[in-house]
C-alpha cells in the first residue's frame, strides 16, 4: 500500500522566498480557474485546460519562472475537485463547489519523483525559467532533510505549517501486515471521550481524546480580543497575528499527535482484527436546538474533535496493519435501548441512557457502541438463527460482566 512519510526541510531564506513565489503563482492559477467556473464556464477537463497554459504565460510572464510540472499539477488537482463535485451532485449530497484558496494558506507543491534528485539528506527541487525564456531568475532549491528519505518514493509534496516550517512528504510503497481473525470491536465516536468501544466478550474500551483544547481556545480568544483593539497593519497587530498563528499551530500539532496515538492504539495494539465504526456526521449532530442550548459544545464539535481526521488516520492504519475497517449506518443507535430496543429522544447534553421500558441505566456512548456491535453482527451472514443467538450471547456477556478497560 501507499503511505506518506513527512520529513522536515531546512531551507535558506532565498529558497524559502522561491517556494513562496512558486506556490503563490500556482495558487493564483488555481483560483483564476475556480472563478471562471463560478461565472458559468464549463470545465473542459484537465487535457483541454492544460492547453491554455501557454496563453496564461503570455498574460502573466512570471508563470514562466515556475516549474512546469507544478503548473500541470494545478489542472490535475482541479480536475479531481470537479469530479468529486459532480459525484456529490449525482448522489444527491451537498455539492460543495471548489473554493478559492486563501492567501495565507500554502498551496502544496507536488514534484514527481523522476524530476527530483536526493543524495543522502540533501534534496534538489527544480525551478522554472531558462532556455528560450532567458536566464533562470531563481536557481534550483537545495534543501536539507532532517532524516533519510524512504526508498522507492513516487512523488514528493512540499508543504508549510503555520510557523513557517517546510516539510517534504514522500509517497512510497510498504508491505501490509496480516493478522489472524481474533474478534470484533465496535466503536462509538462521542463527546465525553474520543471513542468508546465494546468487543464480543463485553469488554469496554474508553479511548480519551485531546483534552487541552479548552486552554488553547481561551488563549486564542484573548489574542483575538487584543488584536481587535489594534490598528490593522500596525506592528502590534502583526505581532499578535504571528503569536496567534504559533498558538494555533501548537494546538493542531497536539491534537494530531493525540489522534495518531489513538488510531495507532486501535489499529495496532488492540487484538481485535475487525473494527466497526458508524458513519458519524458532525453537522447532523449539531442542530439549531443543540447550538442554542450549548454553544461551547457546538464549538467543540466543529473545531476540537477532529473526527474526520481521526477516521482517515484509522482507515489507512487499519489497512497498514492488516485489520478490516467497517463503516455502517449508526442512525438511532444513541436513541435505542441496547436491551429491549425501545427508542426515546437523546439530545447531546444527556450523557446517561435511562430506558423508560426496561429500566436500563447505561452510559450513552457505551449503549451506542453495543447497538453498533449488535447491528454489525446481525448483518454478517445468511444464518439468521445463529446470528441472533450470537447477539444474545454478546449482550449476556455485557450484562453480566460489564467490564471496563480505561485507556
Amino acid at each position: 500500500m501507499l503511505i506518506s512519510k513527512k520529513i522536515r526541510l531546512e531551507v535558506s531564506e532565498q529558497d524559502a522566498a522561491t517556494l513562496e513565489f512558486m506556490q503563490g503563482k500556482c495558487r493564483g492559477l488555481y483560483n483564476w480557474w475556480v472563478m471562471r467556473l463560478r461565472n458559468g464556464e464549463k470545465w473542459p477537463g484537465w487535457e483541454e485546460a492544460k492547453k491554455t497554459l501557454q496563453a496564461s504565460k503570455e498574460y502573466d510572464p512570471e508563470l514562466c519562472f515556475v516549474y512546469g510540472k507544478l503548473l500541470h499539477e494545478v489542472y490535475f488537482r482541479l480536475h479531481k475537485a470537479m469530479d468529486a463535485f459532480f459525484e456529490r451532485v449525482k448522489q444527491g449530497q451537498k455539492p460543495g463547489f471548489p473554493r478559492v484558496r486563501p492567501r495565507h494558506c500554502f498551496f502544496t507543491l507536488i514534484y514527481p519523483a523522476t524530476y527530483l534528485k536526493v543524495e543522502g539528506k540533501s534534496i534538489r527541487l527544480p525551478t522554472g525559467g531558462g532556455g528560450r525564456h532567458g536566464p533562470k531568475r531563481y536557481p534550483d532549491i537545495t534543501a536539507t532533510l532532517t532524516e533519510a528519505a524512504p526508498n522507492g518514493y513516487k512523488e514528493v509534496a512540499i508543504s508549510r505549517d503555520g510557523q513557517g516550517h517546510y516539510y517534504a512528504s514522500f509517497v512510497h510503497e510498504v508491505k501490509e501486515e496480516t493478522h489472524e481473525q481474533q474478534g470484533i470491536v465496535a466503536l462509538d465516536l462521542g463527546i465525553k471521550t474520543l471513542a468508546v468501544g465494546v468487543n464480543e466478550q463485553g469488554h469496554f474500551y474508553h479511548i480519551g481524546g485531546f483534552t487541552g483544547h479548552q486552554w488553547y481556545n481561551k488563549q486564542l480568544d484573548k489574542l483575538r480580543s487584543k488584536r481587535a483593539h489594534c490598528k490593522k497593519g500596525s506592528r502590534r497587530y502583526k505581532h499578535l497575528s504571528r503569536v496567534y498563528k504559533r498558538v494555533s499551530q501548537k494546538k493542531r500539532n497536539k491534537q494530531h499527535d493525540c489522534l495518531h496515538k489513538a488510531s495507532h492504539l486501535i489499529a495496532h495494539t488492540l487484538v481485535e482484527s475487525t473494527v466497526v465504526i458508524g458513519d458519524l456526521s458532525q453537522r447532523q449532530m449539531v442542530t439549531k436546538e443543540h447550538a442554542t442550548r450549548n454553544k461551547h459544545r457546538n464549538r467543540a464539535v466543529y473545531n476540537d474533535w477532529g473526527l474526520y481526521t481521526f477516521v482517515q488516520m484509522l482507515a489507512y492504519k487499519c489497512l497498514l496493519y492488516g485489520k478490516e475497517l467497517m463503516v455502517l449506518d449508526e442512525r438511532d443507535t444513541s436513541k435505542m435501548c441496547s436491551r429491549c430496543g425501545n427508542k426515546q429522544p437523546m439530545p447531546l447534553w444527556k450523557r446517561t441512557y435511562r430506558c423508560r421500558e426496561c429500566g436500563l441505566i447505561m452510559d450513552r456512548d457505551e449503549n451506542s457502541a453495543v447497538n453498533i456491535l449488535m447491528r454489525f453482527l446481525a448483518r454478517l451472514g445468511p444464518h439468521t438463527e445463529r446470528i441472533s443467538v450470537r447477539c444474545a450471547d454478546v449482550f449476556t456477556a455485557i450484562d453480566d460482566m460489564f467490564t471496563y478497560e480505561h485507556i
